[in-house]
């Protein structure tokens, strides 16, 4: 089992920025890639960034591309999103989430496990 708590979702202006963090424990972190996925309001949950195992690939939804950026510290069992530039359709429930494999489709399917969420609203 790996057990994920996101954190650092609060209210923020459009043009803004904000970390979120996701700490693991439990089984070893580095052999799992991460990701983070966030669910608006009405909306079904999409994928936003992952990175594999190491830190040294990544990929990135369309949406965020250039403005998100995700890394980890295997030391600290963590796992970041960087999100700058935000807009208001960037307000959502973002979750992180642990896989076995990695490549660059990720789905809800492919996710063995889940944190419980950290809310980030961004004004306009």
């Amino acid at each position: 089992q790996v057990q994920l708590v996101e954190s650092g979702g609060r209210l923020v202006q459009a043009g803004g920025s904000l970390r979120l963090s996701c700490a693991a424990s439990g089984r070893t972190f580095s052999n799992y890639a991460m990701g983070w996925f966030r669910r608006a309001p009405g909306k079904e949950r999409l994928f936003v960034a992952g990175i594999n195992w190491s830190g040294g690939s990544t990929v990135y939804a369309d949406s965020v591309k250039g403005r998100f950026t995700i890394s980890r510290d295997n030391t600290e069992n963590t796992v970041y999103l960087q999100m700058n530039s935000l807009k208001p359709e960037d307000t959502a429930v973002y979750y992180c989430g642990a896989r076995a494999t990695y490549n660059n489709r990720w789905t809800d399917n492919d996710i063995r496990y889940w944190g419980q969420g950290t809310q980030v609203t961004v004004s306009s």
